[in-house]
């Protein structure tokens, strides 16, 4: 089966991102100075706003800031999935990423929900991080 859907732009600062999706491993940025994380991804940390930052790997958990349940059509792609759910997910560390939910219902969803990063392969170089909820 071919992935239709709209897939992310790859460029040299988001790479090693996506890169360690491909192995199901979540990273983000984190400033050696300072010791915060930061996405999405960037040449400088937007905390001391210097080139002394590294990839690290985090917990993959989070909790849902906010969410929407798409019901508008923007891509045919899209049409069997019509409503799905799209939330902003403040992980553990801090940063927070803008993702879909998958394997739960609108009805189950909650502010605050504690979630958890899953990993799915849309095409050979790209692998998405998605949130569901930690049973």
């Amino acid at each position: 089966m071919t992935y239709t859907k709209p897939l992310p732009v790859v460029d040299v600062w988001s790479r090693p991102f996506w890169e360690a999706c491909k192995q199901n491993k979540l990273v983000i940025q984190r400033c050696n100075q300072s010791g915060e994380y930061f996405y999405p991804c960037s040449p400088i940390s937007p905390v001391t706003r210097t080139h002394d930052w590294s990839w690290v790997e985090v917990s993959g958990r989070g909790k849902i800031f906010s969410f929407v349940v798409m019901h508008q059509l923007y891509f045919k792609s899209f049409t069997d999935d019509i409503p799905y759910l799209i939330a902003q997910i403040q992980l553990e560390e801090g940063p927070m990423l803008i993702t879909n939910l998958v394997g739960m219902t609108r009805e189950e969803v909650k502010m605050d929900m504690p979630v958890q990063v899953v990993f799915t392969e849309a095409t050979d170089e790209i692998t998405m991080p998605q949130f569901t909820m930690i049973r």
